[in-house]
């Protein structure tokens, strides 16, 4: 068991702590695009129109991380947030998980989409390099950010009262909601998709980002390497065939990764690493 798994030492972070962060999750993000839903014409007015640029959509964007932070700082303090924010230096784990993240994601978007008949329909949908650079820098540091929020703070807590799997399908869930506005927002990628197919691939990418976590000692980066290549933009865009690919991946990885998905054994709970003394640990050994 390591040091961060299930029973092992003390988190300053409470799991009532879920509450406020769902509150600030979903009311700054929900809260931005309401505006632009309900009153479009006065929020184009005053702050132009909402766009992936636009830094109303990079706040709404980032509020999952913003009330991780915001929640790790009132209780921890400057200290605990450097704590927090090492996890997004781990990055060993299990080959397999590399194999996944790199060759896996693309596999899964056009094999949808040569399902959807359109596979290599436009291998490189852009006017120019430039535009290239620009659509991926612009997918590494928007998406990716919402992983110290969801695998940063939520899926440690949830795993304190859950299974591995049950805690990754409920953040899933949360996951998948907590994007419904973008659908209800016209100039949003979300917007042309069925909802019903990104929810269920959703708590299917949340169950396999689960086993993954727990292997990598609660590394938020390879969460955010993973949460980027689903956004990627040299992948296709295969809706829905792609969710139905990823629920049936997810399938496999709980087969291949059952007692650790099942019990709690190797489950990440702390929100803030906290290392046991040396002395500490040969004492309790010993006693």
């Amino acid at each position: 068991m390591t040091e961060q798994s299930a029973g092992s030492g003390k988190d300053p972070i409470p799991v009532s702590s879920l509450i406020p962060f769902l509150l600030m999750a979903f009311g700054l993000a929900w809260g931005i695009i309401a505006l632009f839903v309900v009153i479009p014409q006065q929020m184009a007015a005053a702050v132009g129109e909402l766009s992936g640029d636009h830094p109303l959509y990079f706040l709404a964007v980032y509020a999952p991380a913003i009330a991780a932070i915001l929640i790790v700082v009132h209780r921890t303090g400057a200290k605990g947030l450097r704590a927090f924010l090492s996890r997004a230096l781990l990055w060993r784990c299990q080959p397999a998980w590399y194999g996944f993240l790199i060759l896996g994601v693309p596999l899964l978007y056009f094999a949808g989409a040569a399902w959807k008949g359109e596979f290599m329909a436009d291998p490189f949908p852009f006017p120019s390099v430039r535009a290239f650079l620009v659509a991926l820098a612009l997918a590494a540091v928007k998406g990716p950010v919402e992983e110290f929020g969801w695998r940063g703070l939520a899926l440690p807590l949830l795993q304190r009262r859950f299974a591995p799997i049950w805690a990754g399908a409920m953040l899933g869930v949360i996951w998948g909601f907590w994007h419904l506005p973008a659908f209800l927002l016209s100039g949003t990628p979300h917007n042309a998709w069925s909802f019903g197919p990104f929810f269920a691939g959703s708590v299917a990418v949340s169950i396999i980002l689960t086993p993954m976590f727990n292997d990598s000692r609660g590394s938020i980066l390879l969460a955010s390497l993973v949460h980027f290549q689903l956004n990627n933009p040299l992948w296709p865009d295969a809706q829905p065939y792609d969710m139905v690919l990823f629920v049936a991946a997810a399938g496999v990885v709980i087969c291949l990764n059952w007692r650790a998905l099942f019990t709690r054994v190797s489950a990440v709970t702390q929100v803030v690493p906290i290392r046991t003394h040396p002395d500490h640990t040969k004492k309790s050994a010993s006693g």
